[in-house]
């Protein structure tokens, strides 16, 4: 089943903006026979080819199941989307697994403190100053201190407005210095993203830079690494441990990232591999609930992000946001409730996907000569179209 994220404002990044709002949100639900279903969150390509891995097994097996699903998209390979589909399964089947034990996820998991500390993202790169400071003013009264900017295009737009936020939250935080970040989105060469980043730390303080240059570029990040003062970090994108070897063994990352569509197995693999290299890891994305209650398992947890704060349109989830952190609740499970009812009503629907639209790398990326000085052209990019295709599936135990 797919809802959509409201966030009644402009979002998105170098790469293009949702002009109204509306972000697609898919969700796959597993049944079992003794009544249990299961939330995963991500995409639901080849679902029926990848599901065949775990149909009528006992879903409590979720860590070798996950290697099952892995296996199954071995000739085809499991990158992009496809590992998407295989991160919801998996984050469903851990959702069954604790409902079974009568527990929530993060105590199954091994966690003592339910509070996982966050920072404010905005997907914010098409609004206004004014729309911006009153967006981060809102996180700032749930006592976040730390926040993501999204940026890349214009080095002093991008001073402009990691200062306006800079000073929200200073003033929150009665004159505590504040963590900034910068993300990029993969917009720039090697160069240009050292040139960026250090003409901004002439003025400002930045905690990390997020996806300066390509994603696998193992060279291109630790060369960036080198030159600025700030972290790097990455890996929302990189889908497997083999994506990540590279880049930890050549000193490319500081930060360690997941995506949260990449499932729990997955993220817990990563941070154990982030923690031989005495790493932190930090999870990436919205509905973050999976890898929230994960994060309270591992010893390297910096920060998780949080983008809206309201959950997406039918869902609703044991969790609050207060004193700059997720706290999660008792309930079984991930804590993720879903009423098919509201999501089968929707009448807002994303648009279709266009050549130039969110999630399109763009043509000049990593080779514009000039800054684009105007980011008002992002606001009018479309959205990508709605996946349409039942994620309700069985299994049993």
């Amino acid at each position: 089943m797919t809802t959509v994220q409201e966030w009644d404002r402009p979002v998105g990044d170098a790469n293009g903006v949702y002009a109204d709002g509306v972000v697609p949100v898919s969700i796959i639900a597993v049944d079992t026979d003794e009544g249990i279903t299961g939330v995963g969150v991500g995409p639901h390509v080849e679902l029926d080819n990848v599901f065949a891995a775990i149909e009528g097994e006992d879903p409590r097996g979720v860590t070798a199941l996950y290697d099952r699903m892995l296996r199954q998209t071995f000739k085809a390979g499991h990158a992009g989307a496809v590992f998407g589909t295989i991160g919801a399964l998996d984050t469903a089947l851990w959702d069954i697994k604790a409902k079974a034990a009568g527990e929530p996820l993060w105590r199954l998991l091994g966690g003592r403190d339910r509070r996982v500390p966050a920072y404010a993202s905005g997907l914010d790169i098409g609004l206004t100053d004014d729309e911006l400071v009153s967006v981060y003013e809102v996180y700032a009264q749930h006592g976040l201190r730390a926040a993501k900017l999204k940026g890349g295009l214009d080095v002093e737009r991008d001073r402009h407005r990691l200062t306006l936020v800079r000073e929200v939250l200073t003033e929150a935080g009665r004159g505590t210095r504040p963590g900034l970040m910068l993300d990029a989105n993969e917009a720039w060469s090697r160069k240009q993203a050292i040139r960026h980043v250090c003409e901004l730390e002439r003025t400002l303080d930045l905690t990390w830079i997020e996806e300066p240059v390509r994603r696998w570029d193992a060279e291109g990040l630790a060369a960036v690494g080198r030159g600025i003062r700030a972290s790097v970090a990455t890996g929302e994108n990189l889908t497997g441990l083999e994506q990540y070897r590279p880049l930890l063994a050549s000193g490319a990352v500081d930060i360690v990232q997941t995506a949260v569509v990449w499932g729990v197995t997955h993220f817990l693999r990563v941070s154990a591999l982030a923690h031989a290299h005495d790493l932190p890891v930090s999870p990436v994305g919205n509905v973050p609930a999976g890898l929230l209650h994960a994060a309270t398992s591992v010893p390297n947890h910096m920060a998780s992000e949080l983008q809206d704060l309201r959950p997406p349109l039918g869902v609703s989830a044991d969790l609050y946001v207060e004193g700059g952190a997720f706290l999660l609740g008792d309930s079984p499970g991930l804590g993720l409730t879903i009423d098919e009812d509201v999501i089968g009503g929707l009448t807002r629907r994303p648009g279709t996907l266009s050549a130039d639209g969110p999630g399109v790398r763009p043509e000049r990326a990593g080779r514009r000569l000039l800054a684009v000085a105007d980011d008002g052209h992002l606001a009018q990019q479309r959205r990508p179209a709605p996946l349409v295709m039942d994620g309700r599936r069985r299994t049993q135990r």
